[in-house]
């Protein structure tokens, strides 16, 4: 599985690449430009790297340097200092995995098809990366207020995509407000116990968690036919 996926790169005439993404929760959402020099990508990705590997307080300027083979130099030149880069590094590991979601939903054309689609490439990142997603998903909490923002707007755009879900209702009752709030941090509860555990993959989750994501919407005949549709 690429790390670039639903991402336009251009080359320019000095390496600068220029990555074009849309946020999974809607595709009408204003692209988000990132030009990145090999370099200093290059420390973007060594800094989720050794934090999903030995811990945000455990990681140091040093430890992405050893990392990464760079310069101190060239570190500075790019960011302030620890916190910044992993700010950074957050936001651009978040891009990529949003863009990796909204590719596999892309040829979807039902709520629950996007979510499963969706789903099925989170699971996959999660097991082929389980450091940058342990930077991102466990060790965001360790970073401070600024990162843990960051987090909870990333959980917002996962709250919208769910609650699409009530414009294909089935029935005449609706589901709870919160219901979207709690699909979400139900989920993230179980890979957070997993990352931060290191046990099991995270791809056989996926009928469970169809299961656990499309009740509330659309009951449990629905939701037990989703979860069917994952197992296979």
């Amino acid at each position: 599985m690429g790390k670039r996926a639903e991402s336009e790169i251009r080359a320019g005439n000095e390496g600068v690449g220029v990555a074009e993404s849309q946020d999974f929760a809607s595709e009408q959402a204003p692209a988000v430009m990132l030009v990145t020099p090999p370099k200093r990508q290059l420390i973007l990705e060594g800094m989720l790297e050794a934090v999903g590997a030995e811990g945000y307080e455990h990681t140091s300027v040093r430890t992405v340097l050893a990392r990464t083979g760079v310069y101190r130099q060239a570190f500075y030149d790019n960011f302030a200092d620890k916190d910044d880069c992993y700010l950074q590094a957050y936001d651009a590991g978040l891009e990529r995995v949003e863009a990796l979601l909204l590719a596999a939903a892309r040829d979807e054309e039902s709520w629950t098809g996007r979510l499963r689609a969706g789903l099925g490439a989170l699971l996959d990142f999660l097991d082929a990366e389980p450091d940058t997603s342990r930077a991102l998903l466990v060790e965001v909490h360790a970073a401070g207020p600024a990162a843990q923002t960051k987090r909870a707007a990333a959980m917002e755009r996962i709250v919208a995509f769910l609650d699409l879900a009530r414009e294909q209702e089935i029935g005449d009752e609706s589901p709870p407000a919160i219901a979207g709030e709690g699909i979400a941090a139900g989920i993230q509860a179980v890979i957070h116990s997993r990352l931060a555990t290191g046990g099991g993959s995270f791809r056989e989750l996926l009928p469970e968690f169809m299961y656990f994501a499309v009740l509330p919407y659309f009951g449990g005949e629905i939701a037990g036919a989703e979860m069917q549709a994952a197992s296979g």
